[in-house]
């Protein structure tokens, strides 16, 4: 029977690129997806090509495929296992995404290769200014302060540019899990409507989305959940076969495990009813789905079956939403916690007596209470002999949010005394709310472009 290996290359968009690199060596695989996009990345993406019409695709997309690359052009070459690129690193540019990989490509005599960016997810155009999101404002009541609206598509539009025989495909908002459904679409002729194979190949996808969390990375916890080598931490990859079965290994040697405890942990992340995990492809259903132990570090995972998809897209809407300001300091040695917890009552007086606008304001000792509150911060058996006052404030204006760190930086001469390490920072807030989309509005468009 005919089997697929799809590896994950990437969990986040700020994830390490070694063990893409060491996938792409030694995995033996047909594809390698990368899943850098989260809901705040692409509004923050979308806010970059605003300032730069070019920008706006993953800021570690040049390293990446100039690490990775080479092996895809290899695979081309007669006798040689072909390997195939999935990613959403276009973010909101998927055009300029493509564009830097043909010219990384050239640089690198990289002759030949097919390269495709799918669009059609930016739906802000389109959207219906009375449509209420799901914080109770409507896009007319966001004004100049909204900044993008993406559609999730599916796997779809990937297929498509697979038949065009792409080498890499870049797209921008694709569900997760679409990423590696995908390939398995296009390599095993799914129907798709096969609810029952396209709920176990998103189960796949759901396992390998988030790269080294099923390998140990979010799992280890020393002493109760111990992770060998974490520091050479493997990425995942799967064994499919034609039914939507695979085995979930990783690299033979590489840091992490991978068990049935690991697998358990990563299925059930994200997924508010196992039942039905709804997608822009299948509402799949993970309520029967068991893992077995094949050899070490090497999981079985099946049972997984899928219904009919969501007549709706979800889609992700961003906007300005105020400035968040901030000023650290650290207080050490004997009475750390009463000089911190004095400098505290000090800097929110401050704020009350000069007059500072701002929507909410926290004020928390790091080590103490910023975590569980007073309540249980104050249960220590032994008072620290370092702590760290943050005090935070969402403003409305820039300039509100400036004065907040300039209050905490004032400590250093003004007491209590022994403060240091003081920091400032003001920061932009992008928020993220969501809306229905009917799919049928909703048009992927593929691009495919060649490598001269």
């Amino acid at each position: 029977m005919k089997t697929l290996r799809v590896g994950s290359g990437a969990g986040y968009s700020g994830d390490r690129i070694e063990p893409a690199v060491e996938l792409a060596e030694k995995g033996a695989l047909d594809y390698l997806v990368f899943e850098c996009l989260a809901e705040r990345t692409i509004a923050l993406a979308q806010q970059a090509r605003l300032a730069d019409p070019e920008a706006g695709y993953d800021p570690l997309l040049s390293e990446r495929m100039r690490r990775i690359l080479p092996f895809v052009a290899l695979g081309r070459e007669p006798g040689q296992r072909r390997l195939r690129v999935i990613t959403n690193m276009g973010a909101a540019n998927p055009l300029s995404a493509a564009k830097e990989v043909r010219r990384i490509a050239a640089t690198l005599g990289l002759h030949g290769l097919k390269v495709a960016a799918l669009t059609g997810d930016d739906v802000l155009a389109q959207l219906d200014p009375e449509q209420m999101l799901d914080n109770g404002s409507t896009i007319k009541g966001l004004g100049d302060r909204l900044i993008s609206a993406n559609a999730y598509l599916g796997a779809e539009g990937i297929v498509d540019a697979l038949k065009a025989d792409a080498d890499v495909v870049i797209t921008g908002r694709v569900a997760d899990p679409s990423l590696f459904l995908a390939p398995q679409l296009f390599e095993f002729g799914w129907a798709p409507d096969d609810w029952a194979r396209l709920g176990r190949g998103t189960l796949i996808g759901h396992l390998l989305e988030c790269a080294g969390q099923i390998t140990g990375g979010y799992f280890a916890d020393p002493g109760v959940k111990d992770v060998p080598d974490l520091a050479r931490l493997g990425f995942p990859l799967a064994e499919i076969d034609a039914e939507g079965r695979a085995v979930i290994s990783k690299v033979a040697g590489s840091g992490g495990r991978i068990d049935t405890a690991t697998c358990t942990e990563q299925m059930i992340y994200e997924v508010h009813d196992p039942s039905a995990y709804l997608t822009p492809d299948v509402t799949a259903d993970f309520s029967a789905v068991s893992f077995n132990v094949v050899a070490s570090n090497e999981v079985r995972a099946e049972g997984a079956s899928g219904r009919a998809r969501p007549e709706t897209l979800k889609v992700s809407v961003g906007f300005l939403d105020g400035w968040i300001g901030e000023g650290q300091i650290s207080y050490g040695g004997p009475g750390a916690l009463a000089r911190a917890q004095l400098a505290r009552e000090v800097v929110l007086e401050r704020l009350k007596i000069t007059g500072v606008v701002f929507d909410d304001v926290r004020a928390e000792l790091i080590g103490v209470d910023s975590l569980h509150g007073a309540e249980l911060g104050s249960r220590a058996p032994s008072e620290p002999w370092e702590v760290r006052l943050r005090v935070a404030a969402r403003c409305v204006e820039k300039a509100e949010a400036v004065r907040i760190g300039n209050e905490v930086e004032t400590l250093y001469t003004n007491g209590p005394y022994g403060g240091g390490g003081a920091t400032k920072a003001v920061r932009q807030v992008v928020a993220v709310a969501s809306l229905l989309l009917p799919r049928e509005t909703v048009t992927p468009q593929v691009h495919l472009e060649e490598v001269s």
